[in-house]
């Protein structure tokens, strides 16, 4: 009899492509959507981009901002996949009410799959929860690195990513049946399968629609590599309960990325920078705006992020790196009609 593996917001731009993955590899799906209204844009989106086996992908209607639906979406689930993040975040500022909604949404699944008897959940985590409080260039991020809470500068969205995922290692703690997997993914780029991109595609837009923009270095993750680490999470023994940092091998400027976009697609190269805001300046508005508190704490940021436990703990090789992924997203958002 094939698992079947639960996979939260079936239509998000992470969890379509896992579903994918999942499928190719032979397991049954059933992916949670907040209305069965999406369900056929779903499958004709995995049918479009070549998906196998769509037939043993099926639907339910749960949020995890209510507990109606969850106990029916667990029944007969073997692990869970919890991609979905609790309100919708993409193009929108989000609000300190994010933070008590992260938490909550996810005591709610982890409850919902202890009490089914569920073995594993891989949660998608973020890399904002733990190297946004190193600021020393030399030293090595790793799995052990935790972000402060308090961090001046930290995002919204990132700190109810960090306290969504301290809310679920206590609960894991407090109920050692479950075995937990974090999946800590950096800035999440590479090819959307459809319409959805995250929030990480903001920082390729901006460059393509002329938007002011600073002098960032980030740590990159292909989706695709993204996909891969959690379905590794899923099927090795070895990974319960630990973390899981998803970058590519390096990190890279928004100077590179105007460097390669300018030389792989110069029919965009009109619409890039000519230059990108002063370091100084970022610094001086930091104190007025919150966006610009985000930026400035991002330039004080080491980015040395070690994906090493991927590769011994799991066998992850990257399919893809930085030039790579980003590329992939600058595509994606011609595509859909972004840029």
């Amino acid at each position: 009899m094939r698992k079947q593996i639960l996979v939260t917001g079936g239509n998000g731009f992470l969890a379509l492509h896992i579903i994918q993955k999942l499928l190719a590899a032979g397991y049954q799906v059933r992916a949670t959507l907040r209305s069965l209204t999406k369900a056929a844009g779903v499958q004709q989106t995995l049918l479009a981009a070549g998906t196998e086996h769509v037939e043993r992908l099926e639907f339910v209607v749960a949020d995890l901002t209510q507990d109606a639906g969850w106990d029916e979406a667990m029944q007969g689930i073997d692990a869970v996949m919890s991609v979905a993040a609790p309100v919708f975040v993409n193009d929108k500022r989000v609000t300190e009410t994010v933070t008590t909604a992260a938490t909550v949404g996810t005591q709610r699944i982890l409850q919902a799959a202890l009490t089914a008897g569920v073995q594993r959940v891989v949660m998608t985590a973020n890399l904002g929860a733990v190297g946004f409080s190193s600021f020393d260039p030399q030293h090595v991020i790793t799995e052990t690195d935790w972000t402060a809470e308090n961090q001046h500068g930290l995002s919204a969205y990132e700190k109810s990513k960090l306290i969504a995922e301290h809310t679920a290692w206590d609960f894991v703690a407090a109920h050692p049946a479950l075995e937990l997997v974090t999946v800590n993914a950096g800035a999440m780029l590479g090819p959307a399968l459809g319409q959805h991109v995250t929030s990480s595609f903001g920082l390729v837009e901006r460059l393509l629609t002329g938007q002011p923009t600073p002098n960032l270095t980030v740590n990159v993750v292909d989706v695709r590599d993204v996909a891969d680490i959690h379905v590794r999470a899923l099927t090795t023994p070895a990974a319960a309960n630990y973390r899981v940092l998803a970058v590519e091998d390096g990190a890279i400027s928004m100077q590179g990325m105007v460097t390669l976009i300018r030389r792989e697609r110069p029919e965009l190269a009109a619409k890039l920078p000519k230059h990108l805001l002063p370091n100084g300046l970022v610094k001086a508005l930091a104190p007025v705006s919150q966006p610009v508190r985000e930026a400035a704490l991002t330039l004080k940021l080491g980015h040395r992020v070690s994906n090493q436990r991927a590769r011994d703990l799991l066998g992850w090789t990257p399919v893809s790196d930085n030039q790579t992924a980003v590329l992939a997203a600058v595509d994606s958002l011609h595509r859909i009609g972004k840029v």
